[in-house]
């Protein structure tokens, strides 16, 4: 154990009262001046002498005594100041002697005093007990412990297929993208195990020395959830197939679905297609018509204006004629030969050999190569990164490339913007019609049973349009600094960016003015900065 700390008693003489300081011993703390004033504080003597205490503090070796004040006072016991930390897991007793003539604590003196600190938990009878028996005065000791919680975890789901949908189509060495061997797809057989769960464990409550309880940090728990032909486990910790098939995972959920064939052609023959699986189209998708699928939905032939939502991805074999009316929507990833006069929006990535007159969004990479490679018209967003061969055209097409947003964040941000001010105006007109039937209260008008309760519904209209812009403000505080925090997008033209051509990255804008070639485009700051590629 270490040296003892210095420390201090008062001595009580016939001329006076007396202050005796003992230095410390080799590893042992100083005395401080500012610990010895609070003391005296404590004792509520205000009137001494605090150069000569400032001095003796300054001079001491091994013991001194200074002369306080001519006053004499009574005896005083020894003094314990309990301390809680800020967290109460712990409380720390510091001891001070008694005067001449003053009396020792006991065992019962010093639990009195950490009850009446409101310590209640985790009393060290022992520690106490060897205070007792070897007192060390200004010394902080632990005499009191919180129990601390058990940390438990989150559940855990493990799956035992293919999720990651990023793998895209090979690229043949002509530059040409190979859709007939997309291996995309995750089968599975009949009894194969398709996913675990872990559960989470809640951990065990500890208790401070207040005696209140310490929740353990709260843990995400988690379900598994699941579609038609599959089987859960009776302990619910496990999913099975039940037939031969595909596997997929849909916004957390898994599938396992037969695939439904349509072996000609989408149209008034086979009327509109709503399908829980994967669908797969053997011929075109004829304009009027649609294909809904919760699984991924492949066309073997040309997707005119017509509807295609797929849960997962779409693959489009000979791409996308839209006659501005058409709409593809992917919760994953799309590939399409091309997409033309179309509005396109993928969860994941779109990889396609050229995009005209088209609105295309992804929160992943937009990739435009093949033997074409270009974008003419229309607007192009990424979350991550675009890249292509050429953008725009010799007639200085307008063509919009935007990146670093992940486009359903900007789209809800500008929606949450305008909610806004409309939550806003429809609160001034409420408070404005409270304030008028507040202000006739007051001149003595009398009010109709009918406007008293026109009030009460004005005024629970007023609370609730507070709470939604206080949501809806708080929502766009988030997105805001996720829209104005992003500067990780990137665009590469391969070939040639032609005039007419915007470049956007996470809001900030560059207007192409002469044709360039090869080059990369990322945000500077505040500025886009243009490198070689």
């Amino acid at each position: 154990m270490s040296g003892r700390n210095a420390y201090f008693q008062l001595v009580l003489k016939e001329d006076g009262t007396y202050l005796k300081l003992i230095d410390a011993e080799p590893g042992g703390l100083p005395l401080g001046y500012d610990e010895i004033t609070n003391y005296l504080i404590d004792k509520k003597i205000y009137d001494y002498d605090k150069i000569a205490l400032g001095r003796g503090i300054a001079t001491l070796n091994k013991v001194a005594e200074v002369k306080l004040t001519s006053a004499v006072i009574p005896p005083q016991d020894e003094f314990v100041k309990v301390t809680i930390d800020e967290d109460r897991t712990y409380a720390a007793c510091r001891f001070y002697p008694p005067s001449t003539g003053g009396n020792l604590l006991t065992k019962d003196d010093i639990i009195a005093a950490l009850v009446k600190a409101d310590v209640k938990y985790g009393v060290d009878d022992v520690k106490i007990a060897q205070f007792l028996k070897d007192r060390r005065y200004c010394s902080d000791y632990v005499f009191a412990r919180a129990t601390m919680p058990v940390q438990g975890h989150d559940a855990v789901i493990t799956y035992h297929f293919n999720t990651d949908l990023t793998m895209k189509p090979k690229t043949n060495e002509d530059g040409s993208v190979d859709f007939h061997k997309l291996d995309i797809i995750s089968h599975c057989n009949k009894g194969d195990l398709l996913a675990t769960l872990t559960p989470a464990d809640f951990g065990k409550p500890g208790i401070d020395v207040c005696g209140r309880v310490i929740k353990p940090n709260k843990v995400i728990n988690k379900v598994l959830r699941h579609g038609n032909k599959i089987t859960m486990s009776e302990d619910g910790l496990r999913l099975y197939s039940e037939v031969d098939g595909h596997v997929t995972l849909v916004d957390g959920r898994v599938f396992v679905s037969d695939t439904y064939e349509v072996a000609a052609d989408v149209d008034s023959s086979t009327g509109d297609i709503d399908y829980d699986g994967n669908v797969v189209v053997k011929g075109n998708v004829i304009t009027g018509f649609s294909v809904k699928a919760k699984g991924d939905i492949e066309v073997y032939g040309v997707v005119e204006g017509a509807y295609i939502e797929a849960g997962g991805q779409i693959i489009l074999r000979r791409g996308m004629q839209g006659m501005n009316k058409g709409i593809l929507k992917a919760g994953s990833n799309i590939v399409s030969k091309f997409i033309e006069n179309a509005e396109v929006i993928a969860g994941g990535y779109i990889n396609t050999d050229s995009i005209m007159h088209s609105k295309v969004s992804a929160k992943g990479d937009i990739v435009v190569s093949g033997r074409r490679g270009f974008v003419t018209g229309g607007v192009i967003r990424s979350g991550t990164m675009i890249s292509l061969k050429t953008s725009g055209s010799h007639m200085g097409t307008n063509t919009v490339l935007e990146v670093g947003i992940d486009p359903t964040v900007l789209d809800e941000f500008k929606e949450l913007e305008k909610q806004i001010v409309t939550l806003k105006s429809d609160r001034e007109r409420v408070n404005q019609a409270l304030a008028m039937v507040r202000k006739k209260l007051q001149s003595g008008t009398n009010i109709s049973y009918d406007k008293l309760e026109n009030i009460k519904q004005l005024t629970k209209t007023s609370i609730q349009l507070n709470t939604q812009i206080a949501e809806a403000t708080q929502r766009y505080d988030v997105l805001k600094m996720e829209v104005e925090g992003s500067a990780t997008g990137v665009i590469k033209i391969h070939d040639t960016v032609y005039p007419g051509t915007k470049i956007i990255i996470s809001n900030v804008v560059y207007y192409v003015r002469d044709a360039l070639q090869h080059t990369k485009f990322i945000r500077d700051r505040a500025d886009i900065k243009l490198l070689p590629l």
